[in-house]
This record gives C-alpha cells, structure tokens and sequence, in this order.
C-alpha cells in the first residue's frame, strides 16, 4: 500500500506505510483515512466491488523474467535505450500490495524487475543510452562497459539528463549492470534504488541461449530514519517476484537444466536445492566471469553467493516429485519476516510477533523460492527394492523446560525403547543419525510440541513425500503434511551416498529452529563403522532469539569443552552450519596466531576429486545449509584453538584443541 504526499502543486506517492500504519488502514479508521485521501486527489474511490481502494497514480513496474532481451541486435551492434523512473512495484500478487521503487525500463517501454535483459553473442558491440527521469538526483550507474573492462567508474546521469556509451563484449559469461541513487556501493543498497539491477548475458559465439537468467533483489523499509536495514519490512525477490508468486517450473527426469544465477542484493545468499544435487560451473562477481574446468567444477546442495556475485549451474534432477529451491536464511524464505519486530539497531533480527505462518499459501514459505516439478522423463525408473530390512528409528520432537542448567529449548531425541528418554537428558543439537549408504531407513518423527513441525532431511536424495515441505511436497494429488501436535510421520528413504548432512525443522519458524531442532545426518559407507573419538561432528547453531546479538553455539554450547586430540591420530572435522540466518561465518583452526593445516575432504556430502581434495590452510566461510568435511592429522603437541566467527559484529565461538 502506498499514501500520496502533495509537494506544491503536484502529488506524487511515497511508500511510508509501515506494517502498523497497514493494519489500521484495514480497520475502521482505514476507511476514514481513504475518504480523506480521495478528498486530497491522492486517490479515488473504487468503482467495483474488490478493487483497490486506493487508485495507485505512478506507472506499473512488470516483473521479467529475463526470456527476451533487450534493445536491437543488427550485424554485431546492439542498440539499447534505456531509462531510469519510478514506479509501483507489485512484488506480490499482481493485484498488490505495492511498493514505489525506482526501476529501469526501455525507452517507451514498461519499467522492469529486474531490468531489461541485455543479452548477446560474444563479440557484439553495445551501443547504449541511459536517461535519468527521476524528479531529482543523479543517478550512478555500473556494469555498461566492455568485458574485459575495467568497471570502476560509473555513467553519472543527473536528474533529467541522458549519457551515451559504447563497449564491446568479448568475454562469454554471466555479468549484471547496476545503478544507485543513494551514492551508495551495491552491497548497501535495500530501499528506494535497491532493485536498480538488470542482468547482461554474453554467450559464446554460435551457442543457443537455453539457459534461465535469475536476478536476485531485496528491499527494506527502514522504519525509522537512520536506523540498520534490520527492522520494518522487508521483501525479497527473484526475477521480480516473491513466492508463493515467483515462476513455477516444470522439468523432466534427467533433463538437461541449466540456470545462470546474479545477486543484485546487497548481502550474500546461500542457495538450497532439495532433493538433488547441482553442478557449478562458473562463478563472477558481476565484473569478471571465470568458467570452472571439469576438474574444479562442485557439486553441492547449497552454494553461497556473494553480493554482486554470479554463478553458473546445472540442475541434477533424477527423482520425480515437486522440490524446492531457495535461500536458506530464514529471513529470505520464512513467511514470519515479512514484517520484522522495530527492536534496538544492532541488536537483532526478530519475526514480528503475530505473523507466524502469514503467508498467501500453507507453506509458510515467502520470499527466495523456487518451486520446481520433475516429471516422468526418459531416464526415469523405479527405485532399486533393497533386500535389507529397513532400519526402524523413532525421533520425538519435544519441548524442554528449563532449568538451573539449562535455558528451554525444543529438541530431538531417539527412542531406543518402549519407554521415551528421560526429557531432562536431551541435548541441541540433537543425536547423530548414522546412517549405511544403500541401507533403507524408516524413521517415525513425534510431534510432542504445541504447535506443528515438519522435518527435512536436508542433501539427502529421497521421494519429495517424505522431503518434510508440508502443503508442496510429493507427486500429483500426494502433498506432504504437516506433522500435527500428537501426531506422527513416517519417513522413509534409502541414502545413495555417503557423507554429512543435516536433519532440521522445516515449518519455517524461528523459534523451533534457534531452540534447537537440529541434528547432523551422518552416512557411512557399507562396512564402515563410527568412531566417536576421531569422527567429530562441528555443529553451529545460535544461543537464542536475537540473530545478531545472541551467542553463537558449538555443538549446543557457547562455552563448548575442549577437543582432545592425539599426536598422530587422523580425525575427520564435520562441520554443519544451521543458525537461523548465518550466511557467511569464518572457521579457523589457529595454532598461535596462525593457521594450521587440513586436508578438504568433502562438501554437502559429497566426496571431493582429486583436484579438490588438497591440503590447505585450516580456514573456511560456511554458510547455513553447508557442510564441509575436513581431515586432520596433529604432528605435535600442543594447544590450538578452533574460533567461528560472525564478521557481522565480530563475535566469536571459541573451543581449545588440546594435542596430547
């Protein structure tokens, strides 16, 4: 929803309604608020029954979805005009609400987000102009050069006024353009000139463009003035739209997928794909490109992308079923921050309370999500029948108290008998589940909380039905419920790799997730067995409710125990990041003020090449939804220190390493 503001003798709109400001609008003083702006010119009344009662004045902003390119393409000259305006952004459903942003569109044409695709073979030359019609401000607008170029230096435009550029693109691969309003670098921008971004494909000559271009964008409403981006409202988007609006798509078993992914946002963003696997293949920062040879290319089930950054990647879809693909900061995908409690700065992010699951669908997902159906393909075939018996595994979801040890928490505990575990005794994170690659598993999740709760076996391959996303989830009229209280939900897969992984709530609340539903995943290969004294799971959680402020946990603690460790031992480092929000936290081993040395063994459960698998120095940014395993062998005694830090407010977790 948008109100009018009269400056002298011309209205124009000003985005200021907050969440408050919204819910009176829907009460009765709404109505009078409505008369009052009809009666300033702002708006008119409705002329139909379920039209909007305020008739929005500035143009429509489309969302693209980044298939037709822009401009005039003609004997290896492309002519682009574009212009820069405001608009009313419809970032939801196409009936509203809205939010005036500030967007790029082609000259004579619709304004756009993200902006126009400027996309053309290798070689081409760009001729391009771009116009500045906002009312005041100049305009600072990157990424219009040649690749290779040097992009540091922006097309200033002045309000009213219009600048011509020329370049040439020579270097295939997946780049982005750019403006700010605000005088301020990309990774700041989250207001009125946040979604000024637009994505620039160069193909390699020759090679027909059957990829999808994705454009990431995130807009705040401050609140109040001066304030950090972490409180009001916020809105995150791909191509333009938030789910339960974004693009469905529909693909067949063992189709060929490639998606080109941009990041105009201005913080990173560690993206989850359920159910399979995907391969990078590039990655840039929006001014270079660099294309991974065979040997350096990953597979992962979540990849961290930098603000500004770029990747590449090739969707490994074998199963059939309806997945997910999204950011996996909850704040990105969770329908509860759609509106953020108006706390202290710098203290945290909190969902507003009231808004738990508000969302247009029953997922309770909003924001960066993708949903994807698989359907039968040529490749498609039944799951090999095991003849191993499964294993049969109950988990309880519980809530428990606190104490003078403790503080409350909602935690996991296996059932080993007829009689549950003693509540007192569970631990966050909650038990390993180890697992046998090719050995099938049912496990009983109980729902012993309040409210409902769903549970995803995150990278692990199994059905969508038992993948734990209640209301999307399964094939065809088969939708994976939700776990009620008292009830209970039977999961049932057959692991097809070993590696680490995680199992964690899925009902996209804050609260279960910080209090502590999670647990590292651990499957072994057949025949081997687990050594709790040389396989160390390194889980990273959050101690509490505040995102920033509260402290970071190793394996359930802020004051973890010292590992203790042997001269000559080899270990394997699991490391597991599920905080709530955590997109970037660094993990150093450090002997003195110094890094030791680990071997990479593995990422998201996936055994690394031999190229991959190398000694390196004992560092590592982890995002949530990543895992990484590490081999380390101490040659001497001594004391070391294993420190993960959050570089957001430099806060560290720390645990002594004692070799002995």
């Amino acid at each position: 929803m948008n109100i009018c503001v009269r400056r002298g003798n011309r209205v124009r709109q000003a985005s200021i309604l907050t969440g408050r400001l919204r819910r009176v609008l829907r009460s009765g003083i709404g109505a009078a608020v409505t008369v009052l702006l009809i009666s300033l010119g702002c708006a008119r009344a409705p002329e139909t029954a379920g039209s909007k009662a305020l008739h929005m004045t500035l143009p429509r902003i489309e969302a693209n979805r980044n298939l037709s390119p822009a401009g005039q393409l003609r004997d290896g000259v492309l002519t682009v005009r574009l212009e820069i305006r405001e608009g009313d952004w419809y970032p939801e459903a196409e009936t509203g609400p809205t939010v005036v942003v500030q967007a790029f569109a082609e000259a004579g044409r619709a304004l756009q987000i993200p902006g126009p695709l400027i996309r053309v073979p290798e070689g081409t030359e760009v001729r391009a102009t771009v116009r500045n019609v906002l009312e005041k401000g100049t305009a600072r607008v990157y990424g219009l050069h040649g690749r290779p170029g040097d992009g540091k230096k922006p097309l200033e435009i002045p309000a009213g006024e219009v600048r011509e550029v020329r370049f040439k693109l020579t270097a295939p691969g997946t780049y982005h353009y750019w403006a700010t309003t605000t005088d301020r670098p990309l990774d700041r921008r989250f207001f009125a000139d946040s979604q000024l971004s637009g994505a620039l494909i160069v193909d390699p000559t020759g090679e027909a463009a059957t990829d999808r271009v994705f454009v990431i964008g995130v807009w705040f409403d401050l609140g109040v003035r001066g304030a950090s981006p972490r409180n009001g409202q916020q809105i995150a988007v791909i191509n333009g739209k938030s789910w339960p609006y974004t693009e469905r798509l529909t693909y067949d078993v063992g189709q060929p997928v490639r998606w080109r992914w941009i990041n105009g946002s201005y913080e990173p963003h560690p993206l989850h794909l359920h159910g399979a696997y995907f391969r990078v293949s590039s990655e840039g920062d929006g001014e270079v490109n660099v294309a991974l040879p065979a040997e350096k290319q990953r597979l992962a089930v979540t990849e961290r992308i930098p603000a500004g950054g770029t990747r590449s990647i090739a969707l490994l879809l074998e199963r059939e079923g309806r997945w997910i693909f999204h950011c996996h900061m909850l704040m990105h995908m969770s329908a509860e921050y759609r509106y953020l409690e108006p706390i202290v700065p710098g203290a945290g992010l909190r969902p507003a309370v009231g808004v738990h699951h508000a969302a247009g669908d029953s997922t309770g997902m909003a924001g960066l999500v993708l949903g994807i159906t698989v359907q039968p393909g040529a490749r498609s075939a039944s799951p090999a029948t095991s003849t191993v018996p499964a294993r049969k595994l109950t988990l309880l979801a519980r809530e428990r108290p606190a104490t003078d040890r403790s503080p409350a928490a909602t935690v996991f505990q296996l059932q080993e008998g007829p009689q549950p575990p003693a509540l007192e005794a569970a631990t966050v994170p909650g038990p390993s589940l180890v697992l046998t690659r090719g050995e099938p598993v049912e496990i009983t999740v109980v729902n012993q909380l309040r409210e409902p709760t769903a549970i995803h076996w995150h990278g692990i391959e199994l059905d969508s039905y038992y993948d734990g996303v209640p209301g999307w989830g399964g094939m065809g009229a088969q939708v994976t419920p939700s776990i009620e209280p008292g009830q209970s939900f039977v999961a049932r897969f057959t692991p097809p790799r070993a590696g680490t992984f995680i199992y964690h709530t899925h009902w996209h609340n804050f609260l279960q997730l910080t209090g502590g539903l999670y647990g590292p995943l651990i499957v072994l290969r057949p025949g081997q067995t687990f050594d709790p004294e040389t396989d160390i799971p390194v889980v990273i959680g959050l101690g509490g409710a505040l995102d920033l402020k509260s402290p970071i946990l190793l394996n359930g603690s802020a004051q973890p125990e010292p590992l203790r460790l042997k001269v000559g031992l080899k270990y394997r480092l699991r490391f597991i990041n599920i905080t709530a929000n955590g997109n970037g936290f660094q993990v150093s081993l450090l002997a003195g003020s110094s890094p030791a040395r680990w071997r990479a063994v593995a990422k998201d459960g996936e055994d690394l090449p031999p190229a991959q698998a190398i000694e390196q120095e004992a560092r590592l940014v982890i995002a949530v939804g990543e895992t990484y395993d590490f081999e380390f062998e101490p040659a001497t005694k001594g004391d070391l220190r294993l420190e993960v830090l959050r570089p957001f407010n430099r806060t560290w977790a720390v645990a002594e390493v004692q070799v002995r």
